[in-house]
């Protein structure tokens, strides 16, 4: 037969707090959740440019031959186009929850 699985111990797991939401306000919670989701949409386009930025030198390293590791690019390059992908698909999910709430009736 099968030895039982050992208990998982808890130590050093801290309960949760309240969320962000549930402390304040609600007109304030409107104006905070906006500019946090503004500032977290301006955080991933600065990524996504920073990420755009060193593909295209270690790009650029690789053709002109001063490259010695041919992996970094591609990663590189790779990282660059799953983020880029990532923005792009949220972006239409916003035009398209825009346009789904311009078309409510009230």
């Amino acid at each position: 037969m099968s030895t039982p699985i050992a208990p998982v111990s808890a130590a050093g797991v801290s309960p949760l707090g309240a969320l962000s939401f549930e402390s304040t306000a609600p007109e304030a919670a409107g104006s905070a959740s906006a500019s946090a989701f503004a500032t977290s949409l301006t955080g991933a386009v600065e990524n996504l440019q920073q990420l755009q930025s060193t593909s295209n030198e270690l790009a650029v390293q690789a053709v002109t031959g001063d490259l010695q590791d041919i992996h970094q690019a591609m990663i590189a390059s790779a990282r660059a186009s799953v983020t880029l992908d990532l923005v792009v698909a949220v972006r239409d999910r916003s035009v398209a929850a825009f346009n789904d709430i311009m078309r409510m009736q009230a």
